[in-house]
């Protein structure tokens, strides 16, 4: 195992989950610098190792495994190879788009090529207006999984049984209410019955 091997898998890692190499470190709780090339090296020019905490924090944040992250380590320094996934506007989205589990149906979608990821249900929704702002703007892509497990502060995809679908951001869980954070400048908070939501899925990324 060499240095570059490591810092290659913490760039990949952030690539495919739609992050920079910084946006990643910010994911994870970390510096913003932390993952920054002038950090690779110290001032004498000796190669540094990133921490062992800040590799676990960055597996956290993203959901992987850390054989996953070995994975990364290998195979040539260019782009990922990249693979089709479903893609849909999100303004055109509904409910009918999507599956008791919220994964993709029916023929209104359309294809995107991103950077392969080992997640066979991800699937985009791409941003078309202002609603979500300043989170997200106009054509941002954003990555949704149906598989990937939903902690508190993730921002999901919601389908709830009284209504349609809904952006919102998981606050607190318990065994009957569920609290959900607005996002979007006009959005608003709210508390939902746990048999009120059909399903939720984690949005696990962003891509421009």
């Amino acid at each position: 195992m060499r240095h570059a091997d490591v810092w290659r898998a913490i760039d990949r890692l952030a690539a495919k989950h739609g992050y920079s190499a910084s946006g990643l470190a910010r994911r994870a709780g970390l510096d913003a610098t932390s993952f920054n090339k002038s950090k690779r090296k110290s001032r004498d020019g000796k190669l540094r190792w990133p921490s062992t905490e800040s590799v676990a924090r960055i597996l956290h944040a993203t959901g992987e495994t850390m054989a996953g992250f070995v994975a990364l380590m290998g195979g040539q320094t260019g782009a990922l190879a990249r693979r089709q996934v479903p893609m849909l506007p999100l303004d055109g989205a509904a409910a009918r788009h999507f599956d008791e589990q919220g994964g993709p149906t029916g023929s209104a979608w359309h294809e995107t090529s991103l950077a392969s990821l080992d997640d066979g249900t991800l699937y985009a929704l791409k941003v078309t207006g202002t609603a979500l702002a300043p989170a997200w703007r106009a054509g941002d892509l954003l990555l949704v999984s149906p598989a990937a497990p939903v902690r508190c502060g993730d921002r999901v995809v919601v389908k709830l049984r009284r209504g349609d679908l809904a952006i919102l951001e998981l606050v607190r869980l318990t065994a009957r209410k569920i609290e959900f954070a607005g996002v979007g400048s006009s959005a608003r908070d709210r508390w939902v019955a746990t048999d009120e939501t059909r399903w939720m899925a984690r949005i696990v990324g962003t891509m421009r």
